[in-house]
């Protein structure tokens, strides 16, 4: 594949008026398109919308923003060393959002929060036209019935508890970057996650194990009614292993290891990802025999940095986006830290920056970067916590208290509405420790506290139940792998109040999705966690024994 290159952006205020500004997109926005059909397409019809668009009784539109990612994607799947799956597709997302109203109050409500659908993908100027057309029209219709619903429901309100803008003005960008495209060897992925699959053969005791492999390239097309006009390109490569077995118990096992970056060259050679599935079906087999946690623990736990990057993005990305709360809710946005703004959150040794304008971390790309967002605004780096004091959040084009304008933060999946989400979220501590430092702290604390050991999590899943949970032994450090255990209260809470330390080493954990996103964080050292018996049901083994492998 090959990476996006670089273009300027250039920036001007927009003005916030019910009116267009008719000198955007001029026939200077025009020359900019000139040579790509899709571009061309989409400001001729935003100029004839501008023009044009009206209903007896409505109000014109005061904003319109045409958005499409035209997505290439390959997808490959393997199991017990056959091919499974193998197909390429192709397709052009285009949505549209129509705003009646004003900044200060919308239609960017209910129905009125825009439409999608799919774009031919020949570049034939009329068709891509006719269907722009017909997505507008009935965008326009949407926001017209969504206003007078808005305005219809805010009249149970003797006054808006919360009175912020339902929409932000923002720079004009003009950034035209060229398309990325999609370029790696089919055949080679292919026979790699075949070799990957067919290593089960080494391994009775596992019951199942495929891998799939998952690159696109995804072009970003939009342009509004302000002026702004952007393309840009970015690409994203996955190779992902599913391994699951039984114990002789019936308990289920699953491991699920994946590697995300942005180019194929840069994912793990085929030699590393041989080892890494042998790694893996080895702690699966390990598994089955490791004995299930019975007791109710509550002590000291560390978890390791790709377990530790999981906790982060769930507790703490999750709840630091600035979304705009239901319609006469008074909350300053939504999540575990609506009202925690200016409080601390986390430990005073710890801040948080969220930087989708950082392109590497220790020499690894990062697929969480971007220039401009999703509703066309520049990113930008956001310190979200400072010394474990909440500072900010990220925040889109729709306005919260305190946060009257966009940080860059809007992304969107193909087809769907923009609203904050991170992109490269990092977490760093003003007083680092080694992981041989955390290790023997831990062993300390068990020691302290009376316990025989403390746990060490390598990998978590679903629900950050542990994957790969170790007891770790306060008196000579050996360590024993335990199944069967969840967290209890592992939450917001115990961020703030029980972890003591951090380690220096982070770890970029690349996650693709439909908004690609990279959190780096380093090893969590809690003082105090609930570790229990997890509460499922065993399954039973299978009736019969699974055919015989030819010699």
């Amino acid at each position: 594949m090959l990476l996006a290159g670089t273009a300027s952006v250039r920036t001007s205020a927009a003005a916030a008026s019910e009116d267009f500004d008719g000198d955007a997109p001029t026939a200077k926005a025009h020359e900019v398109a000139k040579g790509d059909v899709l571009l061309e397409a989409l400001l001729t019809e935003l100029d004839r919308s501008k023009d044009r668009l009206k209903m007896d009784q409505v109000k014109s539109p005061y904003y319109i923003e045409y958005r499409v990612e035209d997505v290439e994607n390959y997808d490959a799947e393997a199991a017990f060393g056959a091919l499974v799956n193998s197909q390429r597709q192709h397709l052009r997302v285009l949505r549209v959002v129509v705003r009646i109203g004003e900044y200060k109050q919308d239609s960017f409500y209910g129905p009125g929060m825009g439409g999608a659908t799919i774009l031919p993908l020949d570049d034939d100027p009329i068709a891509l036209r006719r269907q722009i057309w017909l997505m507008t029209d009935e965008a326009y219709k949407l926001a017209a019935d969504a206003y007078a619903e808005k305005l219809s429901a805010l009249k149970q309100f003797s006054a808006d508890p919360n009175p912020i803008d339902d929409f932000a003005t923002a720079p004009v960008v003009t950034k035209v970057e060229p398309v990325v495209s999609m370029k790696l060897d089919e055949g080679a992925w292919k026979r790699t996650i075949q070799e990957m699959t067919n290593l089960f053969r080494k391994y009775p005791e596992v019951q199942m194990v495929s891998a799939s492999a998952r690159f696109s390239a995804v072009n970003q097309y939009f342009v509004n009614s302000e002026g702004t006009i952007v393309r840009n390109g970015r690409v994203n490569s996955t190779v992902t292993l599913n391994g699951a077995a039984q114990a002789a118990d019936g308990m289920r096992l699953q491991r699920n290891p994946y590697w995300t970056e942005a180019r194929p060259e840069d994912l793990p050679k085929r030699e590393e990802l041989l080892k890494e599935t042998t790694k893996t079906l080895d702690t699966l087999k390990a598994l089955r025999e490791a004995p299930i946690v019975e007791e109710s623990y509550r002590g000291p736990v560390l978890f390791t940095p790709d377990a530790a990057d999981d906790i982060m993005a769930g507790l703490v990305g999750g709840n630091i986006l600035g979304r705009k709360p239901q319609l006469g809710k008074p909350n300053r946005t939504v999540g575990a830290f609506a009202t925690s703004y200016k409080t601390r959150i986390l430990p005073k040794f710890l801040s948080v920056v969220d930087d989708p304008t950082m392109k590497e971390f220790d020499g690894k790309k990062l697929v969480g970067s971007y220039e401009v967002d999703s509703e066309g605004v520049p990113a930008q780096a956001v310190k979200v916590v400072d010394d474990g004091t909440l500072q900010n959040y990220l925040v889109g084009r729709q306005p919260i208290r305190d946060f009257p304008s966009s940080n860059g933060h809007g992304r969107a999946a193909p087809g769907t509405a923009a609203f904050p989400t991170i992109g490269t979220l990092i977490f760093k501590s003003s007083e680092p420790e080694t992981a041989a430092e955390l290790k023997k702290k831990l062993m300390a604390m068990a020691g302290e506290q009376g316990k025989q050991y403390g746990y060490r999590v390598d990998t978590l899943g679903p629900g950050n139940a542990p994957r790969l949970l170790y007891r770790v032994y306060a008196s000579d450090g050996r360590e024993e792998l335990v199944r069967g255990a969840v967290f209890n209260e592992l939450d917001v809470r115990a961020l703030r109040n029980d972890l003591v330390a951090l380690g220096n080493d982070p770890l970029v954990s690349n996650r693709a999705g439909g908004v690609p996103q990279t959190i780096i964080a380093p090893s969590l050292l809690f003082d105090e966690l609930e570790v229990k018996r997890a509460d499922t049901s065993k399954e039973k083994l299978p009736e019969y024994p699974a055919p015989e492998l030819k010699k």
